[in-house]
């Protein structure tokens, strides 16, 4: 399956526009751990494993994900397999002991609107980076890729996002750190 995906920074404006044109969802806090494979470096190839745990309403759901590299140079879009898990600390210690390396955690609060047909809108409050807003679909056919990013891409800017962005919060944040290491 191909996530197709659109993120661009956000204001309180465009958080407003969201909440009064799309039906909501849910709220949840997010914790995504990012690991290194132990034999290739996944941000030099693009890719990504990670745990993600959602808490809302009082229950917690887990998935273990892949994401394979970017597919266009206008888009987050990329191969992505997703499985439930019952028990991420289990599955985070099979991942250290075949050698996989944490490389870091993100917490993050997404309120998540539904806007048609299979297209889901988030809004993101990331720790240490602020708010961005994110719009994704799936397809099984990488040729209406370009179609569809057009598509969320127009549904962004009539929202007034004007700045994109095709980093991930994980690339966002090690730069920051990075950045902030050389003062």
């Amino acid at each position: 399956m191909i996530e197709v995906e659109i993120k661009g920074y956000a204001d309180d404006e465009v958080f407003k526009r969201v909440r009064r044109n799309f039906q909501p969802i849910r709220r949840e806090h997010q914790e995504d751990t990012y690991y290194n494979h132990p034999c290739r470096d996944f941000s030099s190839t693009d890719e990504a494993l990670r745990i993600r745990i959602r808490r809302f309403n009082g229950h917690f759901e887990a998935f273990l994900t892949y994401k394979g590299p970017k597919i266009d140079g206008h888009s987050k879009s990329r191969v992505e397999v997703e499985v439930p898990i019952n028990d991420p600390d289990k599955h985070a210690e099979i991942l250290r002991n075949l050698g996989f390396n944490e490389v870091l955690t993100i917490d993050k609060v997404r309120e998540k609107y539904y806007v048609d047909k299979g297209v889901i809108i988030a809004l993101d409050e990331v720790s240490g980076i602020g708010k961005f807003i994110e719009i994704e679909t799936f397809t099984e056919r990488k040729e209406e890729v370009p179609k569809i990013v057009s598509f969320l891409r127009k549904v962004l800017s009539d929202l007034g996002v004007t700045k994109f962005e095709r980093r991930s919060y994980l690339e966002l944040l090690l730069k920051k750190a990075g950045d902030n290491g050389k003062t």
